[in-house]
């Protein structure tokens, strides 16, 4: 029952909260654009994760910071484990660098949310017209990157349920091997606490873990999103082990890869669309 009533006060502040930073995000961008007004976007989002530190008791306990590039003029592209739209909101409070999402565009049109992103430097497709969108994957990938922003993209396309694997798409490391930009694959456990659709969330800790950069020069697109998938898979059986039944770690290797011409991406939305939002912080 606590965390019932906990969930709805923090679904009433997010959605509150959203309405009065959309329209700031979109009066503001009249006078910014750019990297500012990305910034003035994540104060939002800092609000969520403090909110649901101490509404709904989430933390994040994050490892390998370390293995992040250096500098301003080191890109890079985030391939990120998928079980929830808590990934899509925390990842911008962790980075130290700016990050465009490529998602759909449909979600452009979502009240509020959808508005104060299309204001924002991100890549928004169109997944009908699978070749142009990919080739606007790369053109405005390579413009992000040589500007130093990052480009953050989720490989199994949608979101998983906790203990299960997606099917992993090579958008991400086509975009990698056309631009010359390395990955870094992320796992994340996000269904501990905020589990796939779920209204209900619960307190705990959800672990993040990045991986070291994994150079794109001379590799094949599925090879490279294989050898991201294997990371990445092997990590979450690290942090959350009883959700994984020991026979799926053999059959890993062995599973197939997706290969599509542009990358299907998550529904990045507010409570409002339904089930998800933010909540952890780092402990």
């Amino acid at each position: 029952m606590l965390n019932v009533l906990r969930s709805v006060v923090h679904g009433l502040w997010m959605g509150a909260s959203l309405m009065v930073w959309a329209t700031l995000v979109i009066v503001a961008s009249v006078f910014m654009r750019g990297v500012p007004l990305y910034w003035l976007a994540v104060w939002w989002l800092r609000g969520c994760v403090t909110s649901a530190r101490w509404i709904l008791g989430m933390r994040v306990r994050v490892s390998g910071m370390e293995n992040l590039p250096s500098g301003e003029g080191s890109p890079a592209i985030l391939l990120v484990k998928h079980q929830s739209t808590f990934e899509t909101f925390l990842m911008p409070t962790l980075m130290p660098h700016p990050l465009a999402y490529v998602f759909k565009r449909e979600l452009i049109h979502v009240p509020f949310f959808g508005w104060a992103m299309r204001r924002l430097d991100m890549v928004h497709i169109d997944r009908s017209q699978r070749a142009q969108a990919f080739a606007k994957v790369v053109d405005q990938g390579k413009r992000l990157l040589s500007q130093g922003i990052w480009v953050i993209m989720f490989p199994e396309g949608t979101r998983i349920p906790r203990g299960e694997v997606g099917s992993y798409k090579s958008g991400g490391t086509r975009l990698a091997i056309a631009t010359g930009v390395p990955v870094i694959p992320i796992a994340v456990t996000s269904a501990k606490c905020w589990p796939r659709k779920a209204l209900i969330k619960r307190p705990g800790i959800v672990d993040v873990s990045i991986g070291k950069p994994i150079p794109s020069e001379g590799r094949e697109a599925d090879e490279l999103m294989r050898e991201v998938r294997d990371w990445i898979e092997a990590e979450m059986r690290r942090l959350d082990p009883e959700a994984y039944p020991t026979r799926q770690a053999a059959s890993l290797s062995e599973a197939p890869l997706e290969a599509i011409s542009a990358e299907a991406v998550p529904t990045v939305a507010p409570e409002a669309q339904a089930d998800e939002q933010v909540s952890a912080t780092r402990p």
